[in-house]
């Protein structure tokens, strides 16, 4: 797969074979490898982000040398991102073993685990995204929450992470993003079991925007956030009555502010590996505010 400067990653069915003797392709049964490539949707702005990220690393740690390049273990990490491939296709096609690739995934030494560590550490805290938010002049802030789906793994253990509202076991998670729809913070994982509303107290979201006197439009899974607001929220909907055309009037310009909030969601989970998350729920954290960081790369309003 190419990506926009021009690198490029393949995807073999046999691991070495390019590189193997010839007398050890002569066995019964065996095939040439096959290869099939494509192009890689992330801007050179993004690669240059990560394989920057990854040549300080190595200098910072003086590391001993590595077989790939920092430019072709960030297109790599990219493609499993982007499109949820694979961590062994992808050694089959780079020439790393898929062992080493596995071990490498079970310690700290995992490709993908040193990106994302090193991405989530440039995502921006709750206080200083709100602090600059109001700086550059913002009101307001919009305020949802979503599931992640997860691997359904079997026992009790794992019945915190089962959704009954989605039907589905994953992680919750909110997040916050400007009147555009620029994500600007993402939280930490909580099970799926738990509420968007219990989840934003526990955050003390509202305590923190008005530290910096900004607002929050939200739907109607956080009525009740603010225990004492200085105004009464304007909540209208027809469970008791029939709405008038004012009111639903001022339903439409709510909703049509509340629209950017999703374009941040498309954008994070335009990266495939949050279609369903393989790795250990630990990780989703770090994984989601890599994410973070990545999608505001890419996309900025």
């Amino acid at each position: 797969m190419r990506a926009s400067n021009g690198l490029r990653w393949k995807d073999g069915l046999s691991c070495f074979a390019r590189n193997c003797p010839e007398s050890s392709r002569s066995w019964p049964g065996w095939r040439p490898p096959r290869w099939c490539s494509g192009r890689l949707p992330v801007s050179k702005r993004t690669l240059d982000l990560v394989g920057g990220l990854i040549r300080q690393e190595r200098n910072r740690l003086n590391t001993r040398w590595r077989k790939v390049s920092s430019g072709t273990q960030a297109v790599i990490v990219l493609a499993v991102l982007r499109h949820d491939q694979r961590l062994s296709d992808m050694a089959g096609g780079n020439a790393v073993s898929a062992s080493t690739v596995r071990r490498w995934v079970l310690g700290a030494g995992c490709w993908v685990l040193e990106v994302i560590r090193l991405l989530s550490a440039r995502a921006p805290r709750l206080d200083r995204a709100l602090k600059e938010i109001a700086r550059v002049g913002g009101v307001v802030v919009l305020l949802d929450g979503t599931l992640i789906r997860t691997r359904r793994r079997t026992g009790r253990d794992n019945r915190k992470n089962y959704s009954g509202k989605h039907k589905a076991h994953g992680l919750l998670f909110l997040a916050l993003t400007d009147e555009k729809g620029n994500l600007i913070w993402i939280s930490a994982a909580k099970p799926g079991r738990s509420s968007e509303i219990t989840t934003a107290r526990r955050n003390k979201i509202t305590g923190h925007l008005q530290e910096v006197g900004l607002g929050a439009l939200a739907d109607l899974g956080f009525v009740g956030l603010d225990d004492a607001p200085d105004d009464n929220p304007v909540i209208i909907t027809g469970r008791k009555h029939q709405l008038t055309d004012a009111e639903r009037e001022a339903n439409r310009l709510l909703n049509r502010e509340r629209a950017a909030v999703k374009h941040g969601f498309a954008n994070l989970k335009s990266w495939r590996c949050l279609t369903k998350v393989r790795m250990h729920a630990r990780h989703a954290t770090t994984l989601l505010r890599a994410l973070l960081v990545l999608a505001n790369t890419e996309v900025q309003r």
